[in-house]
């Protein structure tokens, strides 16, 4: 039992349960609190009019007609739960067959009793409640007039029983409903489960499927599909990027170790080619770059989302990446112009400037002599929006998605520097930012646009 209760399914069944019953109980309780009380109402008010028609007739008729009453009523009742007694001022029992106890002289007006029936009332020999209502005569005695609650008694004896019967029924529609929710519970879990399971198992493309009500359930599917989407997307990229480096890196590795060799079957003495000494260090140097972005694009995917960062000035970072690349623009004539406004950003500041560096790379990298390359910061009513112009080749619209990927470059950049990991770098950090980046057509050219939430 004790590793049964330890299942969630189960405790929500008990708690369902536990939950129907108490309110039952406490429903019951209320009725029949309510019916009781309007019961011994009514009985009151019965003793009440029978009492003040016997006080009409002392009145009327005096001490004697009382007595021939009473004693009438005692002999021949017409109501058999009837009771009556007239108590002396010593408290001598004059009629009748009243309780013992020191409450018919202190002045109480009600009392109830357990009447036990001697005499005339045999037939009553079983204990009975009796309210009764006492009242104090002009001579000094009491005149008791009361009723036996047997009638009532029993209505709520049957209430009772029914009430336990239906207390029954409702335990096992209770547990019913708890065994039945605990099962849709674990319906609905265990899909997600199952799901877990077989993803673990390598079936990355698997998804939970949806029922499109919205409710907590379905919402933590839709949850659990996006982490998957995004486990399946890093994967991806791992993939894609192990593929790329086999592919792009053989070629200069080949290259370094064809140099290296030459070098080392040069003859004893010869002095070493300072030509091939500069290229392979040029090789390595390149490697050594790609495998640090690659390392600086694993640590950015891996960080959480950058809303916690300090707030900073993005129109600074961006002047002063400008200024670190208007040498490298002088050098072949572009024009690089700029216009930034103040803007305020959350974010890794430099991570940010790398993403300043990266897109002024590639403009600068394929604008044309003499061309002219933009960078435009402004704030509008949809976030901050950074833009890099350029009037190069520019990039064919079937090409702007996969140039993100790691590695990839379009054909015609294939002798350009580079390891094709700039946007790929540029965008993971847009997107820890929470920010998105397009690529369009400025014809000629191409148009870099990041917006980016403001702080």
């Amino acid at each position: 039992m004790s590793l049964s209760l330890r299942s969630t399914s189960t405790r929500l069944a008990l708690a369902v349960t536990m939950s129907f019953l108490l309110a039952f109980v406490l429903l019951g309780v209320g009725v029949y609190v309510a019916v009781s009380t309007l019961l011994l109402q009514d009985a009151r008010e019965l003793v009440r009019t029978d009492a003040a028609g016997l006080l009409e007739i002392e009145r009327e008729g005096g001490r004697g007609a009382l007595l021939d009453e009473l004693r009438e009523r005692i002999d021949a009742p017409d109501d058999p739960d009837a009771v009556y007694a007239l108590i002396a001022r010593d408290g001598a029992v004059q009629l009748g067959n009243p309780p013992t106890g020191s409450h018919l002289r202190n002045g109480t007006r009600w009392i109830t009793f357990d009447d036990r029936g001697t005499g005339t009332m045999e037939r009553h020999a079983h204990s009975r409640r009796v309210v009764a209502r006492l009242h104090a005569l002009p001579d000094g005695s009491t005149l008791l007039t009361g009723l036996r609650l047997q009638s009532q008694d029993r209505f709520l004896a049957l209430m009772l029983r029914t009430a336990l019967v239906a207390l029954l029924f409702a335990a096992t529609l209770g547990a019913l409903i708890g065994a039945l929710t605990s099962r849709w519970v674990s319906r609905r879990l265990g899909t997600l489960d199952g799901t877990a399971e077989r993803v673990g198992q390598g079936e990355l493309g698997l998804r939970v499927p949806l029922d499109g009500s919205r409710d907590a359930f379905d919402r933590l599917a839709r949850r659990f599909n996006a982490m998957l989407d995004r486990i399946e997307a890093l994967l991806d990229g791992v993939r894609h990027a192990t593929d790329h480096i086999a592919h792009d890196l053989r070629t200069p590795l080949t290259r370094l170790r064809n140099r290296l060799e030459d070098l080392r079957r040069q003859a004893p003495g010869e002095s070493a080619d300072r030509a091939a000494l500069d290229a392979a260090v040029l090789e390595t140097d390149q490697l050594l770059h790609t495998f640090g972005a690659l390392l600086r694009l694993a640590r950015i995917e891996a960080q959480p989302p950058a809303r916690e960062e300090p707030a900073l000035d993005l129109a600074a970072l961006a002047g002063d990446a400008a200024e670190l690349y208007t040498p490298v623009a002088g050098e072949r004539a572009i024009r690089l112009r700029t216009q930034l406004d103040p803007a305020m950003v959350r974010g890794d500041r430099d991570q940010l400037f790398q993403l300043l560096v990266n897109l002024l790379d590639n403009a600068l990298k394929y604008a044309p002599a003499g061309g002219d390359v933009a960078l435009t910061l402004q704030a509008t009513s949809d976030g901050v929006l950074l833009q890099v112009d350029d009037d190069g080749p520019g990039i064919p619209e079937a090409d702007r998605e996969r140039v993100f990927d790691r590695f990839q470059r379009l054909e015609s950049h294939r002798g350009t520097p580079g390891s094709g990991l700039g946007l790929s770098l540029a965008r993971a950090i847009v997107q820890r930012h929470g920010g998105h980046i397009v690529l369009l057509d400025r014809g000629p050219g191409l148009r870099v646009q990041v917006l980016l939430p403001p702080a």
